[in-house]
């Protein structure tokens, strides 16, 4: 079992910058979240959720999606079991709880939301003037 916590989020104004964190933990001795792809979403009031970027485990390859593409950056810290979102340029449409969410993901491309096994309770980013 991993527990994920989120931290970071707040209030910001539009043109603004955040950095999360997705720290991980498990009770298995010797864990590490290098073996698990690292995904980021987001769910705004009266929205589905959605998928914001991932970071694979192997090759530390990056997906973005298109609303966040150019000023969202995915990384993850090895030996520290944490994963950052460093938010650059927010704008007030980012408004929403983010998760982060892990899986081990032996297939190709990349995994949907219903394939993560792992998620945290969120953390509530603010953009607003």
């Amino acid at each position: 079992q991993v527990q994920l916590v989120e931290s970071g989020g707040g209030l910001v104004q539009p043109g603004g910058s955040l950095r999360l964190s997705c720290a991980a933990s498990a009770f298995t001795s010797g864990f590490t979240l290098d073996y698990y792809v690292i995904g980021w979403f987001r769910q705004a009031p009266g929205k589905e959720r959605e998928g914001v970027s991932c970071i694979n485990s192997d090759d530390g390859s990056t997906y973005y999606a298109d609303s966040v593409k150019g000023r969202f950056t995915i990384s993850r810290e090895h030996g520290k079991n944490t994963v950052y979102l460093q938010m650059n340029s927010l704008k007030p449409e980012d408004t929403a709880v983010y998760y982060c969410a892990a899986v081990v993901w032996l297939r190709l491309g990349v995994p949907t939301e219903n394939d993560y096994d792992y998620w945290g309770h969120g953390t509530q980013v603010t953009v607003s003037s």
